[in-house]
This record gives structure tokens, C-alpha cells and sequence, in this order.
């Protein structure tokens, strides 16, 4: 094919802008990598040790206030509450929100754990929808259910903060499973700061082709799915890798709604959760933004070892929704506090946490998608066009397979969650087809999320649900 000397000199612009960029986001995650392996290898088998016993004393501890919103979770929540009921933990509360569902969520809650309406006098300290009724179980008296109308899942959690008890709560989704002693560990670096940390955020990890019983995690296994197998891969990739790097310099932007601590009273003051889609990391966002603003010293930390189990997507459908949903979300907390960007009054998270998750996490998926066009168009050209496709390609490899390839190796020789070798393996098999199909996949999917933010797209949309639980 013949292409013009103006038009050469664009794509290898172009070609040379993507090459120069993947470098750029290869070398950073590289250090990333370098800082969670350093890392892990200071604190692992620590665990093994570690007197976490000593937590279970009341004095030593913080109480928690456990929050779940429950929008139409009938076929999860049961198995999350039983989970939460059999934590080791001295002292907490279970709250769940029932978000004006429109299942049998709140019939299955009432008949199980037998709950009774009770006269409460709510300290509304966060604007939320009405509430219709508080219960609580006659069997577990830590168990509380709000049944509220439909404001979404923020205004959920600001009704379970307004009706909590104690100083510290907890957000878990309705569809997660904690293992045992989670609280105890994602507590305590919040116990031994005196202060000092006020979010502390654990491990998500994928419950499809695990065998759970009760609400706890019987025997941990891989699901059949390829689809959900690279979400596995991905989360490992995201938590190990990606968060505690982040973490160990005060510059986590996101502690997952699915598991996380927070102090109820920096939350309050920072004003609670807000209505966006990704209403966990433009909280975190705010309370580093509000810390600053107070001239407060106060951290955020990821603590790698506790895990909250949750349901995956399983259809290209639901999973396609999520993650354009997800990249609507970040653009949200970026666009909000886009004061903070490349604002030194705000240190490292304006200097640093912010333009990494715009050019990085936020225009990546554009500039990889540039950069699949590229290889494409330059497979027709070919000569130096096909020379320079071949090297993107490797790169892309790099960047996608080879990184993740690597959270696989590290989930192995620290947290060692998969304990049947043949699952390991499959997970490194699958990690080396990432950038043949599922990365792509995604690139597109983000972008969708693009498009969605410049068409006003409102809402989350449904999830599909089957239960992970028996």
C-alpha cells in the first residue's frame, strides 16, 4: 500500500507518542512491582506470628460499625450477613441498608434473624433519603437492618453512618464474604497509629469457583470461566502490585467500597459519601483533599493480607457495564477535585496520586487503543511501518501479560490464597493471553466509559447475580 510522506510522518508520530508513553507507564509500574516485592518481603510470614490474638482484647481495639446497602442483593446477602455474624472481632455492629429494593431482600432479612421494628432517634448528620424503619434481630443484637427508600448506594452508607454506633465503620458490599480474622488485621494498623491512619482498605478477590458454605469460605478454588479467570488475574494485579506501592507513600486515591475502614468522624466532617458511580474512590479522594486542607498528618493505608471474597461478572454483558461504569466513576473523582491537579499545596496526591490516575489510569485506555489501530494499519503497510508494529507489540506484551504475569508470581510466594498448584498454573497460562484478547476487550470497554462521560450517561445499571454462596 502507498502512503503518502505527510501521512508516514503522522502515523510514526503517532506511533512514536504511544512507544514513548507505554515506556513511560511500563517503567512506573516496574517500580511499583519493585516497592510491593520489597514490601511483602518485610512483612510476609509475619503474619504466621503475629499476635493478632492480642486485638481480641476490648482495650487494645477500636469497635466497628459493619455497613452493608443492600439494593436488590436477595441471592448474596443472607450469606454475607452469616459471614459477618462468625468474624473475630471483640465488638462491632452489623447495619444493613435496605436501599428500597424491590425483591424479597428485606422479607428473607426480617424471617431469618427474625427482625423487629425498634423506636431509634437517628442523628442525621449526613443528608439521606427517609428512612421507613429500623430493625433489629432478636437472635444476634449486633444485627441492625434500615429499611430506607431507594437514594443509591452513597446514600446508603450515609444512613448507615447517621445510625451507627461506634467510631469506626466498615463498608462491605452485599455480595462479599470475609474470611475470619479480616477485622483483626485490616484494624491494625489503625489501632497502632494512635490515630495516625484513618482509612485502611484490604484485598478483594474473586468467590466464583470457590466452595463457600454459610457465609464462609470452605475451600478456595478457580472458577472454570476464562472471563472470570483474568478478572482474578487483574484484581491480584490491581491490589498486590498496584495499591500497595501506592500505599507505602500515602498516595492511595481508591480503598474499595467492598472492604474498608474508615474513621466516622473524618468522614462526617469531610462531608460523607457523594452521589457518583465511584463513590468509593471520591471519598478517599475527598478525605486526603480535606486533610491536607486542615493541615492535618494523617494517612491512608492498604493492608494486603485481609480478604473480603466477592462475585465476579461472569457474561461479557454485566462485565462490559461494570468497567464502563467504573471509568465514568474515576473521571467523576478526578473532574471534582480537579483543584488538586499538579497543585502543590496538595503535595504528593496533587504533585504525584492525581496526574498518575489521569494519564495513566484515565487516558491510557485511549493511547492503547491509538496504539492497536497502529499495529493494525501498519500490518497493510508493512516495511518500516510492520518493523515498528512488531516492537509496539512487544511492548504492549510488556505491559499487559508480563506485569501480570509477575501479581501471579507474587500472589504465589507471599499471600498463597490458591492452594492447588494446578490453579497457579492456569492463572500464569491465562496471564500470557492477556494481550491477545482480554486486555483489548477492556481498552474498549473504558473508552465506552469515555463516551459515556461526554454523553451524561447517569446511573449504574443492573448487575446480574447468582450467588457464590451455598
Amino acid at each position: 500500500m502507498n502512503v503518502t510522506a505527510e501521512w508516514g510522518g503522522i502515523l510514526m508520530s503517532v506511533g512514536w507518542f504511544i512507544l514513548i508513553y507505554m515506556v513511560l507507564v511500563i517503567s512506573f509500574y516496574t517500580i511499583l512491582l519493585v516497592i510491593s516485592l520489597f514490601h511483602l518481603r518485610k512483612t510476609y510470614g509475619l503474619d504466621d506470628w503475629e499476635p493478632y490474638e492480642e486485638l481480641l482484647h476490648l482495650h487494645q481495639t477500636k469497635p466497628v460499625s459493619i455497613l452493608v446497602p443492600a439494593y436488590n442483593e436477595s441471592v448474596g446477602i443472607m450469606a454475607t450477613v452469616r459471614s459477618l455474624l462468625s468474624i473475630e472481632y471483640p465488638e462491632y455492629e452489623i447495619i444493613i441498608i435496605n436501599d428500597g429494593s424491590t425483591d424479597d431482600s428485606m422479607e428473607k432479612l426480617v424471617e431469618s434473624f427474625q427482625l423487629v421494628k425498634i423506636k431509634w432517634v437517628i442523628r442525621e448528620q449526613l443528608h439521606t433519603q427517609p428512612v421507613k424503619g429500623v430493625y433489629q434481630s432478636r437472635l444476634y443484637k449486633n444485627l441492625l437492618v434500615i429499611d430506607k427508600e431507594n437514594g443509591g448506594k452513597a446514600d446508603a452508607l450515609n444512613a448507615g453512618i447517621n445510625v451507627s454506633n461506634y467510631p469506626y465503620f466498615c463498608s462491605i458490599d452485599g455480595d462479599s464474604v470475609l474470611e475470619r480474622t479480616a477485622f483483626l488485621k485490616v484494624m491494625k494498623p489503625i489501632v497502632e497509629s494512635d490515630g495516625e491512619v484513618i482509612a485502611s482498605g484490604g484485598s478483594i478477590r474473586i468467590a466464583n469457583g470457590c466452595e463457600i458454605e454459610s457465609g464462609e469460605i470452605v475451600k478456595v478454588g478457580l472458577s472454570r470461566s476464562p472471563l472470570v479467570v483474568m478478572q482474578v488475574i487483574e484484581y491480584l494485579r490491581a491490589f498486590l502490585m498496584g495499591r500497595i506501592g501506592l500505599s507505602r507513600h500515602n498516595l492511595l486515591l481508591i480503598v474499595s467500597g467492598a472492604f474498608g475502614v474508615f474513621s466516622k468522624r473524618w468522614v462526617v466532617d469531610a462531608g460523607g459519601y457523594s452521589h457518583t458511580v465511584g463513590e468509593d474512590m471520591e471519598l478517599v479522594v475527598r478525605l486526603h483533599r480535606y486533610v491536607k486542607e486542615q493541615k492535618a498528618d494523617k494517612r491512608i493505608v492498604y493492608v494486603p493480607d485481609p480478604v473480603s471474597w466477592t462475585e465476579a461478572p461472569e457474561s461479557l454483558k454485566y462485565l462490559r457495564r461494570q468497567r464502563s461504569r467504573w471509568h465514568r466513576g474515576l473521571f467523576e473523582s478526578l473532574w471534582i477535585h480537579r483543584r488538586l491537579l499538579f497543585n502543590p499545596k496538595y503535595g504528593s496526591i496533587g504533585m504525584v496520586s492525581m496526574p498518575y490516575f489521569l494519564i495513566i489510569e484515565f487516558f491510557g485506555p485511549v493511547v492503547e487503543l491509538m496504539g492497536y489501530v497502529i499495529m493494525i494499519l501498519s500490518l497493510f503497510l508493512g516495511g518500516i511501518y510492520l518493523e515498528f508494529a512488531i516492537l509496539l507489540f512487544f511492548l504492549s506484551i510488556l505491559y499487559g501479560s508480563i506485569l501480570s504475569m509477575a501479581a501471579v508470581l507474587l500472589e504465589e510466594w507471599s499471600v498463597r490464597k490458591y492452594p492447588k498448584a494446578s490453579d497457579i498454573g492456569r492463572l500464569f497460562a491465562y496471564s500470557l493471553t492477556e494481550t491477545l484478547w482480554y486486555r483489548p476487550l477492556t481498552v474498549l470497554w473504558r473508552c465506552e466509559g469515555i463516551l459515556d462521560v461526554i454523553r451524561k450517561k447517569r446511573g449504574w445499571g443492573e448487575m446480574a447475580r447468582k450467588g457464590v454462596s451455598k
